[in-house]
């Protein structure tokens, strides 16, 4: 998918972007693959592939909930600034908030964002699990996103209890989202959280899978969750 694919196949959608958009989408690009010689950031390098599998397919969450709009929102182990960046210079009115276990990507993210002019957006360098304890996040984002980080039983425990009650999670997934929804139902339950929606698409030009799974944040997260760093993924709530 090349940039022109890219905006055609988005307005499509009705998301419709301008030149400074497409500008900033193609200074992402160039800062990714730069930046990926010096640190293991992505394996997708090639242009085409990077605006398909990582700029197209993080947008792809705008088709089934609405980002158009002002949010507080954090995405959890965002890696190098996937699907909120992108959806940021989407949806401008965004308000970003990144975590992440690894320093040399949250340097990466925040001369990124020098870059691509973005405002509103901050970079932590922390645990999921630690940062879901931190009483200045807890429950205290409208949207919480991940794409590609653990299993929804895991995930779930990292994420939820950074949502606010009467927000939302937004799981991005791949073609095994069913399985993970019935071993991950238990989790939803205990951390307050309820299935709202499940959507499943074709990622074009590659065909393959995708689903983008919306939970609703009813009640709060118990305190004990999530547990300390490495638990979830060890044990998590099944």
């Amino acid at each position: 998918m090349n940039p022109e694919q890219f905006k055609a196949s988005l307005a499509e959608k009705g998301i419709l972007l301008t030149d400074w958009q497409m500008e900033q989408f193609e200074t992402y690009f160039r800062t990714l693959v730069e930046w990926n010689e010096k640190m293991n950031l992505t394996a997708i390098t090639d242009k085409e592939e990077v605006f398909l599998k990582h700029f197209y397919d993080s947008v792809s969450a705008a088709f089934h909930f609405n980002f158009d709009r002002q949010l507080n929102l954090c995405d959890v182990g965002a890696g190098a600034g996937f699907p909120s960046i992108p959806l940021k210079i989407a949806f401008p009115k965004l308000q970003i908030t990144i975590v992440d276990s690894l320093n040399k990507r949250i340097t990466f993210l925040e001369h990124l964002a020098k870059e691509l002019k973005l405002e509103n957006v901050t970079f932590i360098h922390d645990r999921a699990e630690t940062f879901g304890q931190n009483k200045q996040h807890r429950e205290q984002y409208e949207v919480v996103m991940a794409r590609a980080v653990a299993r929804l039983s895991v995930l779930s425990e990292l994420c939820l209890p950074l949502a606010k009650v009467g927000g939302q999670f937004v799981a991005m997934k791949g073609g095994q989202a069913e399985e993970e929804l019935q071993k991950g139902k238990k989790a939803l339950h205990v951390l307050g959280g309820k299935l709202r929606g499940v959507h499943s698409f074709k990622l074009p030009v590659e065909d393959s899978d995708r689903t983008v799974l919306v939970i609703d944040k009813e009640k709060k997260t118990p305190k004990q969750y999530p547990r300390k760093p490495g638990t979830p993924n060890k044990s998590p709530i099944e």
